[in-house]
């Protein structure tokens, strides 16, 4: 298969509608749905209003997707929010989102994901480790190895190996394990229902519409904003994906209506399996339901299965980042090595590993949680920014030639801009660190901007 002439670059569009559409499920569906929904639920102290409060979630991810499919549809590229963002914005907005995306949007949440796999498979099968998990076997100021961070480490390098092979191999890598992960929310959601030893009464009474514009409730939608984020995934892979007009779109609007409803049902058995008081504030809501609804030693069980499934969304993460860095080392914006295409299957190697080594660091100094912590709202930023981009390039006419048109435009931008810059400033509020830390990440991206762009320019003027 020739590379994308579109492009010009050496990646080639292999994946089709269905592969583009897992990599969004598996993006989207990690350990959110089923450890935030007691906190909710103590928020709201009504089903309908929890239930309620996904939904609303799961409307504002698809504004964010049908916004992000008219983009695609325009750019059919590798970077996502780094090409859209050059675009609308120019090279520099481009860049500092490219620069978030390494860092926060990335290599920090593969980093998380490893370690809370490594955490889960402990505690599942404690006779696989002769030492305890916390056991130190080297300690230097914030750098640790003990067994946890080994087999966190090992993952990222394992996956990053697959993706580094070919993008085909890779991709059917990850079908298999987002195929296994859907069917065992599937048949614990279906089951429970129809076996489980739950309760219809208690979903109660009808919900009083005031819960909706009440503090908790706004607070819960920011939670649960984030237990969808990954809707965007498959616009990384603009130049891999076939007839990307059609296929980005629907993948990123399918992928996210899927999981919308697979969080739906997930809520529904939760409030079926304990009620309102049973899951007031707990944190592992699913395997606390599983016991409920089939008895003990179920626990241990679905807390096997939430093992797996982290892997399939650590999965989707490095085969999805990659392609940010490379499309910036294409634009002479990044360090040249991250551009190199493996052959004869295509993979940027180089921004793989990159990436993988980026997270291996966080992984070992544990230092990904406070950065998430501080400068995770910087996400929100980058993705208001790209729709308000959006909105520029259809001023200027860019969406005529587009496949695809945002469904709902302008009234789908607007109220996906205005839930988004609710957030950051609910996140400031909360917590002002983050906006100092935030500013200080943006600052960081904007110097080494003008470093790759000097270096840039300076290239260009060589005889």
């Amino acid at each position: 298969m020739k590379a994308d002439s579109a492009t010009g670059s050496g990646l080639k569009r292999e994946l089709g509608l269905g592969s583009a559409t897992i990599l969004v499920i598996a993006n989207m569906v990690g350990t959110g749905i089923f450890t935030t929904s007691g906190f909710i639920m103590e928020s709201v102290g009504n089903p309908m209003a929890m239930l309620a409060c996904w939904f609303a979630g799961g409307i504002l991810a698809l504004c964010g997707a049908l916004c992000y499919g008219e983009l695609g549809a325009m750019f059919p590229r590798a970077g996502g929010e780094y090409v859209f963002l050059r675009e609308s914005f120019g090279r520099a907005m481009g860049f500092v989102s490219g620069w978030i995306s390494l860092i926060v949007g990335f290599s920090a949440p593969i980093a998380a994901s490893a370690v809370a796999f490594a955490t889960y498979f402990y505690r599942i099968f404690p006779e696989a480790w002769p030492v305890s998990p916390d056991t130190s076997f080297f300690e230097a100021g914030f750098f640790s190895i003990s067994p946890t961070t080994l087999l966190a480490t090992a993952v990222i390098v394992v996956f990053s190996v697959i993706h580094c092979y070919s993008l085909v191999f890779g991709s059917h890598v990850q079908n298999l394990l987002t195929a296994v992960k859907i069917a065992i929310i599937l048949i614990f959601s279906i089951t429970g229902l129809m076996l489980g030893k739950g309760s219809t009464a208690h979903f109660g009474s009808a919900m009083d519409p005031k819960l909706l514009w009440s503090g908790g409730f706004a607070t819960s939608l920011i939670f649960v904003s984030f237990a969808y984020s990954g809707w965007n995934a498959a616009a990384y892979l603009g130049a891999e994906i076939k007839n990307p007009g059609k296929n980005i779109p629907f993948a990123l609007i399918g992928g996210t209506l899927v999981v919308m409803a697979m969080y739906l049902l997930l809520n529904e058995v939760f409030i079926y399996a304990l009620g309102v008081e049973g899951m007031r504030g707990i944190m592992e809501v699913g395997a606390v339901s599983a016991e409920a609804l089939f008895g003990t030693g179920m626990e241990q069980a679905f807390s096997a299965a939430i093992t797996f499934c982290l892997l399939s969304v650590i999965s989707a993460m490095i085969m999805a980042g990659p392609r940010v860095y490379y499309a910036m080392a294409a634009d002479d914006l990044f360090f040249e090595p991250l551009k190199r295409v493996k052959k004869p299957h295509g993979t940027p190697v180089f921004s793989i590993l990159l990436q993988a080594g980026i997270a291996v660091v966080m992984v070992l100094t544990t230092s990904f949680d406070k950065l998430l912590l501080y400068i995770g709202f910087t996400l929100a930023l980058a993705a208001m920014l790209t729709v308000i981009g959006m909105m520029v390039l259809r001023r200027k006419g860019f969406h005529l030639k587009s496949p695809y048109k945002t469904f709902g435009y302008p009234v789908t931008p607007i109220l996906f801009i205005l839930f988004n810059l609710w957030i950051i400033l609910f996140c400031i509020k909360e917590n002002p660190v983050v906006f100092f830390y935030g500013a200080g990440t943006i600052a960081a991206g904007i110097l080494a901007f003008f470093y790759f762009d000097i270096r840039r320019k300076r290239k260009q003027t060589r005889p």
